[in-house]
């Protein structure tokens, strides 16, 4: 007997045709693979910050925990998901849910605190972007039939508590390490680096290159 065919769900999102609102809220469902594939992907690759990097590994964990919290309560998604040939895992707490508050508690406090990339401190259009983009992913999964409101609030207050307890562990028992980390062997050979002691990291950054430049060009003058 043929087993029967399971999808990839990484991008499989359905909404019903000639919905438009569904149709964008099923992007927005996807929200979260965009951040981890190109947010943290990419700060890997170009950028190597050691908050950036263990902001990845909190919401890592948090999935963790996601996982083996669904494993354990095993309850079922809500009577619409049978429409949506996606009920093959549970439903308790809402994973999506748990990225995004997670993600936006962990990016709020950074802001409040100046650690952002730009290091400006309690952003509003970064508050009102990261806050809207979780409260519509969060109706999204309801709106589309993949989640009860039981199973998202549960998400979102799972969120929101590891967000805020990830970001103290983080800034008050792991950054007194960042410098060693920076010094170790890992750290050296990835560039792997710590610009939370630099007011703006862009200006200096911009600086930095000018000054480069100039050098060069004062060098091969001399040449």
């Amino acid at each position: 007997m043929t087993p029967p065919l399971k999808a990839v769900t990484l991008t499989h999102v359905r909404y019903q045709k000639g919905d438009r609102l569904g149709h964008f809220l099923a992007w927005i469902s996807l929200v979260p693979v965009f951040i981890s594939l190109g947010g943290f992907v990419s700060h890997f690759l170009f950028r190597r910050e050691l908050q950036g990097m263990f902001f990845a590994l909190g919401l890592i964990f948090s999935q963790f925990i996601n996982e083996v919290i669904k494993t354990s309560v095993q309850q079922a998604r809500p009577a619409t998901c049978a429409l949506l040939e996606m009920c093959d895992s549970h439903g308790w707490p809402s994973s999506h849910c748990q990225y995004m508050f997670f993600f936006a508690t962990y990016l709020t406090l950074l802001s409040l605190k100046g650690l952002t990339f730009w290091h400006v401190r309690d952003n509003p259009f970064l508050h009102l972007l990261t806050w809207s983009l979780a409260l519509l992913t969060m109706y999204s999964r309801v709106y589309l039939g993949y989640h009860t409101v039981a199973q998202v609030l549960a998400g979102t207050v799972l969120g929101v508590s590891l967000g805020a307890v990830w970001f103290w562990v983080v800034n008050s028992v792991l950054h007194p390490y960042f410098p060693l980390i920076e010094e170790s062997a890992f750290g050296r050979r990835l560039y792997v680096k710590d610009t939370s002691h630099i007011s703006n990291v862009l200006k200096f950054e911009y600086d930095m290159a000018r000054a480069e430049r100039r050098n060069l060009m004062s060098n091969s003058k001399e040449d």
